[in-house]
């Protein structure tokens, strides 16, 4: 019920962004939508919005950062990084060699990894050279990367908005396009589905902490809410930083985003709000022939966490540097 109650949510604020002068009130709003669950789980949202040729959508995943993995913090945002970078069709010059250059990246991070995380017997030169290596093999891999194919494709159809957000809750992924644009939508969502393909994750994982850097490390206000959040939940994982902590994003790798990935991105976990010049028995054909494809699998087990009854109180006082001298 919760996936449906967000996914009415969405729909309703992309219906708003159309310009629509139609009266918003819930018994319109409801005669407008349809819901259609998939045979695969996929749940589909429509809402009839025929005020100009085009239409909105948002994925929505229900995986955000309580999902992230003991030890993995930051995981769930980093698909939000991987969204678009395409499939083993868009966004490659050779796929079949950019594979085994993949391959050969993680496993050269596997043993960097291994190396620099060790607390006793480390040595700084073997390090540097594995990190060397590492690095040689990422620049291998990115001779055969055509980037920003995926958003290139969609702005030169005629798609805008191109975008996606992380929660503690969910990820999402949203854009605009012409409504005769539907199929190549639907296909273009299904492979990325389907056939995604995470290139240029650890350039995108550095990205992440620079954005850290920016929206924490150098904010009073962002470093005094992870404090605040921290403090509020001691064991529930709304306390843990959805951006990662650093000593545990710095690490994330490929092989645990694929992981994470096919655990939680699967229909039965994911609902698609579609909004505009569409009619359900226009779009769920088209969805079904693509997204369809995808294989079902069961939904991901819920968060069990429960925090501790508080009996006192919690304070968070931040001393800035400025402020102790």
């Amino acid at each position: 019920m919760r996936r449906y109650v967000s996914a009415f949510l969405i729909a309703a604020l992309m219906a708003f962004m159309v310009g629509s002068s139609m009266a918003q009130d819930q018994a319109s709003f409801e005669k407008r939508t349809t819901v259609k669950v998939l045979k695969n789980g996929f749940t589909v949202v429509v809402c009839e919005r025929p005020e100009a040729p085009v239409f909105s959508f948002a994925t929505i995943v229900d995986a955000g950062s309580v999902q992230d993995p003991s030890g993995q913090s930051g995981l769930a945002h980093m698909f939000e990084h991987m969204a678009f970078k395409g499939t083993d069709r868009i966004g490659t010059t050779n796929y079949a060699q950019e594979k085994i250059a993949l391959d050969k990246v993680e496993q050269a991070y596997a043993v960097y990894d291994r190396e620099n995380r060790k607390d006793v017997g480390r040595d700084p030169k073997k390090i540097a050279t594995l990190k060397a290596e590492f690095e040689k093999a990422v620049e291998n891999a990115n001779k055969f990367v055509i980037k920003n194919r995926f958003g290139e494709i969609i702005e030169r159809e005629g798609g805008v908005g191109l975008n996606a957000g992380t929660s503690e809750d969910s990820t999402d992924y949203f854009y605009s396009m012409p409504v005769n644009r539907l199929e190549l939508w639907a296909y273009l969502e299904s492979e990325r589905f389907r056939h995604p393909v995470f290139r240029e994750f650890y350039k995108e994982r550095d990205v992440v902490h620079e954005e850290r850097r920016l929206r924490i490390d150098s904010n009073p206000i962002g470093r005094m809410i992870e404090q605040f959040l921290a403090a509020a939940y001691v064991a529930h994982p709304y306390g843990r930083s959805g951006v990662g902590w650093p000593s545990e994003l710095d690490h994330l790798s490929v092989t645990e985003a694929e992981k994470f990935f096919h655990k939680y991105y699967v229909p039965s976990n994911t609902v698609i709000a579609v909004v505009g010049d569409v009619k359900p028995q226009q779009v769920f054909p088209v969805i079904e022939k693509d997204d369809g494809r995808n294989a079902a699998a069961p939904k991901p087990e819920p968060s069990t966490t429960v925090g501790p009854q508080q009996t006192a109180e919690r304070t968070v006082a931040r001393w800035e540097e400025a402020q102790a001298l």
